[in-house]
């Protein structure tokens, strides 16, 4: 996509890396925007996966008003949500400090040493669920002063970087997904005990195509995000490891990633349905305060390139958020 538009030249888009990222000019979010610069900001989206807007002035009114121009928004019921802005239920607030009130002192913190992989922390917003969100749109409120940066892989890059046989026989696979699947949460341990006490009683489970085929552009994404996978259905226990540790290392190979370095007000918007992304770990060890501010968008069942579509196990779909 050039810079610019037909309908508004003022509109800049520069790719920040080599496969996936770009940052979008001339674009004030927070004003009322048309709808040729909405379909700029899809198009946009689309080809590069995650894209990128310095300096906006939106604020939670406006982040919810934004959010609903790119189609309907959906969050988890309840408190299963997590944290949200007084008045905003559709935002999901990010910042460890306020979760602390919902898990203990720092909860991830806590549990990321208890990763399975160094690729572990690579996600997909709520890949556990049988529909994950389309998109998300992020914002940043108050950064840290060094540090606290975000990633994201483009899942799309992961599947065409497979050798042409193990893209074939991907195609036909497919994976179950749920929470802290990458996580070793031990019986002899009183607070994983409790984790496992929740996650047994209100359980995400679903299964995914091992390969998604892109319901808007047609590309095919390696949809297996090291934080929700168990294991690949069909096959052995080793078997399923050594398969996910080859499709992981493609997924966090550098080159097909971009990181963001936040400054307050950015806004950066990904295709849920076609990258992963992964939190800062930096942060762990120092007291700067980070907090940012997610909404996201419904999403549609994943289809895998033989037309299988994906199926809840345990736990309901999400559906378009209605505040009663």
């Amino acid at each position: 996509m050039a810079s610019g538009t037909e309908h508004d030249p003022a509109v800049g888009i520069r790719r920040i890396a080599g496969r996936i990222g770009a940052e979008v000019s001339g674009i004030d979010l927070a004003a009322p925007l048309s709808e040729p610069v909405i379909a700029a900001i899809r198009a946009a989206l689309l080809r590069h996966k995650v894209i990128f807007f310095r300096g906006q002035r939106l604020d939670h009114a406006g982040h919810v008003a934004f959010g609903r121009r790119l189609g309907e928004l959906t969050r988890r019921p309840g408190r299963k949500h997590g944290v949200h802005p007084e008045g905003h239920p559709e935002i999901l607030t990010v910042d460890p400090d306020v979760e602390d009130t919902r898990h203990g002192q720092r909860f991830e913190e806590r549990l990321r040493p208890k990763s399975l992989t160094p690729y572990s922390d690579w996600h997909v917003d709520l890949a556990a669920t049988v529909n994950p969100p389309a998109m998300s749109v992020l914002r940043a409120e108050t950064v840290p002063p060094y540090g606290g940066d975000t990633q994201w892989t483009s899942l799309v890059a992961a599947y065409q970087g497979l050798s042409a046989p193990l893209r074939a026989f991907a195609d036909g696979l497919r994976a179950e997904h749920t929470l802290y699947a990458a996580t070793r949460l031990l019986l002899s341990d009183k607070e994983d005990t409790e984790v496992l006490r929740r996650l047994t009683e209100d359980t995400l489970l679903s299964v995914h195509p091992v390969v998604r085929v892109h319901p808007e552009t047609g590309e095919r994404a390696l949809f297996v995000p090291p934080a929700s996978v168990t294991h690949v259905q069909g096959l052995l226990p080793w078997e399923s490891r050594h398969l996910l540790e080859l499709f992981h290392g493609h997924i966090g190979k550098p080159e097909n990633s971009v990181r963001w370095q936040w400054a307050p007000g950015d806004v950066a918007i990904w295709d849920n349905r076609a990258v992963a992304h992964l939190q800062p770990a930096d942060l762990d060890h120092t007291d700067h305060r980070r907090t940012l501010h997610r909404v996201t968008v419904l999403g549609d069942r994943p289809v895998g390139p033989d037309g299988f579509v994906s199926e809840a196990v345990r736990g309901e779909p999400l559906t378009a958020y209605r505040d009663h």
